[in-house]
């Protein structure tokens, strides 16, 4: 890797195997090459390999030669043609450095497009196809069609609006935005954008091309009993059974070749409607599963199987446990699994989960005790399967599911309701069982849809409190468990709580008996009359805890309101929610394709919260299905983000490079390596991945550096294109899960938005952080900044007393400010000072050593490096080694202060902003527990159940009355400057273990 190569190298040929043959059926000679090569192929390779092939026998059958193109496999494991002949074999990475010549098959266009879009989401298309699921067909297939419409939409765009999705504005909150009448004045400054249009050719014959209708052409095809496909425009839907078909209504242009449309309906209806059927929720017998059998099992201990029923955290009916077999690798129980729930009161998002686990005996007891030994479950592998397919449809017949491995020490829950409905694709490796689904009825069983449920909602039992009872009720159980007897009265007075409490609709749902259906049908029946929520408040239903269809696509109605800068703001969490849906087509994936594909920016953070976890087993075919779509509604953007796909892995080789060297690595030899052509190439003339409307023109060699810490992260500056001299800086981390310094440094800028709009501006700097992929990912540099410890120690004889300098950072800020300057950045500081220390103890951040928080030249003090959070903190040798809120020494006061021990007055400004702030956050407190609810299918080890938010409602003080959490955070203030003694001897114990004096 240390080696610099010429751009242009010549082709070496190790081996050159030339195969010619007639091929019968097309009536043509077909030329295979293949070619054993060696670092670069260029322009001039295609034309060395015709002069060879022109003394062959046969070659006078060959068509040109740009008939032909080289092909391999490539890193996705499937079939390339390399169009782009100027690209490196580095770049390109074939298997085993083999190419091969061959004619030119299929549409070209399309196959190039299939190629760039595996190569960028990390995943070949063709294992989409490989799946041979009907599901992910229907589902590629609608979502194609969508994201070309929405494209072809886009197309026929106004200027202006076009503008207005290809640049959105990035707008500063405010408290109140100026009057239309005011908005002129003699200081208004001219603003001139300079706009470079890319492949306006190609748009307008697009354009021209559009307003060409063709006709919609249906065929029917027989294939197998009780098997239709149906054609569209030559592309291919499996429809089974009438229910899909019974919501046809549409009669396109006909011809002579198609079926009519009425005879077709007619004809197929009598075929699969004629046969008898059965209500679902007529079937009162109990429902049941067959057990058959496991394999790839490793266990030395006997096993067994737990079955439980969920709709979303909620248990149906009693857990079911098969009987206990002996040590075997392929365990045969042929089972029955009858559970206490008959087939009529499935609710539609009935999960089945199981649980294999090993019976072990605990130590014997003592002798003299005439008690048994005890038995303990050790959990082995769970799987999560749904009852009904995703056609509505009870589930018949044999299912293979290939496991997931228990996380070591979960013995508590042996079951993982939250966890996917996917099976793990690794089912060589994985732990298997087989299950049997029933026949109930000969014929297909489907639930019933939404307007036969709304025709069996009964309102018998529904009744009128006094305005009273119901506040009381509601006042009083915000924040805590209802008591059965408050449950029986709620669920009678639910019609008042949709017209005096709406947004109570959670605690309605939540007490709702799902396992009922009766009670189904008449909370189904109430939501269809359910005033539309803040899209705030409507955040909330998307957990896991709130599966059905109807409540979801509720709330995708309600988050509909939110305005692009808002979904931005929540999109880290709309993403992670994905993960909870348990099919592929749901209305939370269209929403939210459809607003990625209408503003390019939600585009394109859209794509890397996806990309960004493509390693994941149990989202990759997910992700990877809304990535393929969102590339195709929006076929420009792929060459941007494949460049930022590219560059990123150059980094990624960088840092590789570094972290593998020798122990006397230095600067230099990173700068040698990034001054390679190949990688000036890469990293240079890209948009920023942080922030796509930052460009990141030329990279700086001789700026570059690592940085000195376990991870070795790149530090890596750009040209500004726009200010002579001025930098750009990002910092390449690899090693480090930035998923979490992610959601900080969001709730950082939530709450520098919602401190805005109440008109405080605390001088925030939320720097931008990306997770780009396992394990890795990209910070802003935030410049004319420095550590609170090289302040200090710079500034101080020894790393012994630098802790203990008060005067350091005042005098820091006055050799960076001159006297006219001095004030205001002394005010930055006591502004930005105030807003962390609220937002660190809100958060409950934790390890905030000196080396942790910095301060620019400006004055603006920030906090970087966030890996312990909601009151995590760190510990040593069972000692709580930080025993303080939040960081108020009494260096920060005395800048604040201004250097003066008796300038109260300034310091109760500071404790006023401070008290503002937090009385503004806790008004909003329900939103940030919403937000961290939303987190917990990340999968952080921090953030992983309900108990790990209980931090956040204690230090927001929900349940309580303002004066109450105020009251609290005075104490917490007051407990933050009296205990800062301990803060400085923690950070003197941290400088004296790293002294990272430059």
């Amino acid at each position: 890797m240390g080696h610099a190569f010429p751009s242009r190298f010549s082709f070496k040929f190790i081996k050159l195997i030339k195969e010619i043959s007639l091929n019968t059926k097309i009536g043509k000679c077909v030329l295979s090459l293949t070619v054993y090569v060696s670092l670069y192929f260029d322009t001039e390779m295609l034309l060395m390999v015709w002069r060879n092939a022109a003394t062959e026998p046969l070659f006078s059958a060959l068509g040109d030669s740009d008939a032909y193109v080289f092909t391999c496999i490539n890193q996705t494991a499937e079939r390339e043609e390399l169009e782009d002949e100027s690209r490196r074999i580095s770049d390109v990475l074939p298997f085993m450095c083999v190419l091969r010549l061959v004619a030119r098959e299929g549409d070209r266009v399309e196959k190039l497009t299939n190629t760039q879009i595996s190569l960028l989401i990390g995943k070949g298309l063709h294992d989409f196809e490989a799946q041979k699921n009907h599901e992910v067909n229907e589902f590629r297939s609608k979502m194609r069609s969508f994201c070309e419409e929405k494209a072809l939409e886009r197309q026929l765009l106004p200027w202006h609006q076009w503008i207005e999705y290809s640049f959105p504005c990035e707008l500063e909150p405010c408290s109140s935005l100026p009057e239309s009448g005011n908005t002129k004045s003699k200081n208004t400054k001219k603003i001139f954008v300079n706009i470079k249009f890319e492949a306006s050719d190609v748009s307008f014959s697009l354009m021209k091309n559009a307003l060409k209708k063709k006709a919609t052409v249906f065929r029917l095809v027989r294939q197998e009993p009780e098997d239709y496909t149906l054609q569209v425009n030559g592309r291919w839907d499996f429809i089974y059974g009438k229910h899909p078909l019974c919501q046809f209504k549409v009669s396109p242009p006909l011809t002579t070749n198609c079926l009519n449309i009425a005879f077709f309906r007619h004809y197929f209806l009598s075929k699969c409607c004629s046969t008898n059927t059965s209500s679902l929720w007529s079937i009162n017998e109990p429902f049941y599963i067959h057990l058959v059998q496991g394999s790839r099992v490793n266990a030395d201990e006997g096993m067994k199987v737990g079955a439980g029923l969920f709709h979303g955290s909620e248990l149906l009916c009693k857990v079911v446990t098969s009987s206990e077999v002996a040590v075997c690798s392929e365990p045969l129980w042929d089972q029955k699994l009858e559970f206490d729930i008959n087939v009529a009161d499935l609710p539609r998002m009935s999960r089945l989960c199981f649980a294999l686990y090993a019976v072990i005996e605990k130590a014997k007891k003592p002798r003299g005790t005439k008690k048994k030994n005890k038995k303990a479950d050790c959990p082995i592998a769970w799987v999560n399967t749904m009852v009904f397919d995703y056609k509505d449809q009870l589930k018949t017949g044999e299912f293979l599911l290939s496991t997931w491995p228990s996380v070591p020490g979960a013995l508590n829950d042996l079951l993982n309701p939250m966890g996917t409905v996917e099976k793990n694709p690794n089912v060589d490796s994985a732990a298997g069982l087989l299950i049997r689904f029933p026949n109930i009825r000969p014929h297909p069983l489907y639930y019933p849809p939404h307007d036969k449920i709304g025709d069996m909602e009964k309102n018998g039992d529904m009744s009128v409190a006094t305005k009273e009872e119901l506040k009381e009720i509601m006042d009083n159980k915000n924040y805590t468990e209802f008591f059965e007897d408050e449950k029986e009265l709620l669920w009678k007075l639910r019609a008042e709580v949709r017209d005096r409490y709406p947004e109570s609709l959670s605690k309605l749902l939540l007490i709702t008996k799902w396992n009922k259906r009766e009670d189904v049908a008449q909370m189904l029946s109430l939501l269809r009359n359910w005033p539309d929520l803040p899209a705030l408040h409507a955040l909330e239903l998307l957990d896991y805890s709130f599966p059905d269809p109807t409540v979801r696509a509720f709330t995708i109605r309600c988050l509909r309101k939110l305005s692009d800068d808002e979904l931005l703001q929540y999109l880290i969490q709309l993403v992670q929610v994905l993960k909870y849906e348990s099919y592929l087509d749901c209305d939370l994936t269209t929403f939210l394709l459809e607003r990625a594909l209408s503003n390019k920016r939600i585009g394109h953070f859209l794509f890397w919260h996806l990309r960004s976890e493509m390693h994941v087993s149990s989202v990759s075919l997910r992700f990877g299905l809304i990535l393929e779509a969102y590339c195709r509604g929006n076929i420009y953007h792929i060459k941007v983000l494949s460049k930022q796909v590219n560059a990123l892995g150059k980094m990624r080789a960088l840092s590789d490079f570094v972290k593998t060297g020798s122990q006397k690595m230095t600067a230099e030899d990173l700068k040698l390596c990034i001054r390679q052509e190949s990688y000036l190439e890469a990293l240079s003339d890209l948009l920023s991945p942080l922030n796509p409307s930052i460009i990141l023109s030329e990279i700086c060699a001789d700026k570059c550096r690592f940085m000195d810490s376990k991870m070795k992260p790149l530090w890596l500056m750009y040209k500004n294109q726009w200010v002579q001299g001025d930098m750009v800086g990002i910092i390449f981390k690899n090693g480090d899960d930035l998923r979490q310094d992610m959601l900080t440094l969001q709730m950082i800028q939530l709450m520098e938005n919602l401190w805005k709009k109440e008109g405080l501006d605390l001088r925030m700097i939320p720097y931008g952080c990306l997770s780009t992929g396992n394990k890795t990912g990209l910070i802003e540099v935030v410049k004319n900044s420095d550590t609170i410890a090289n302040i200090q120690r710079n500034n101080s004889n020894s790393a012994a007393t630098a802790a203990f300098n008060k005067d350091a950072l005042l005098n820091w800020l006055k050799s960076k400010n001159p006297e006219d300057k001095i004030d205001q950045a002394i005010e930055e500081f006591t502004l930005s000072c105030a807003g962390y220390c609220v937002a660190t103890y809100v958060l409950g951040i934790g390890d905030r050593h000196n080396d942790n928080i910095m301060i620019r030249e400006t004055g603006q003090l920030f906090h970087i490096d966030f890996g312990h959070i909601l009151g995590n903190f760190k510990r040593k040798l069972g000692i709580n080694r930080e025993r303080v809120p939040f960081i108020l020494t009494y260096d920060f006061v005395h800048v604040i202060q201004q250097g003066r021990t008796n300038n109260s007055e300034k310091f109760e400004r500071f404790r006023e902003c401070c008290e503002r702030a937090y009385k503004i956050l806790c008004r909003n407190g329900t939103l940030f527990v919403n937000l961290f609810a939303m987190m917990k299918a990340a999968g952080l080890p921090e953030l992983s159940s309900f108990k790990d938010i209980q931090y956040l409602k204690d230090s927001l003080a929900l349940g309580k009355s303002e004066e109450e959490a105020l009251k609290n955070f005075k104490v917490k203030f007051t407990e933050a400057l009296r205990e800062s003694w301990k803060t400085k001897v923690n950070w003197m114990m941290h400088s004296l273990a790293k002294d990272n004096r430059p």
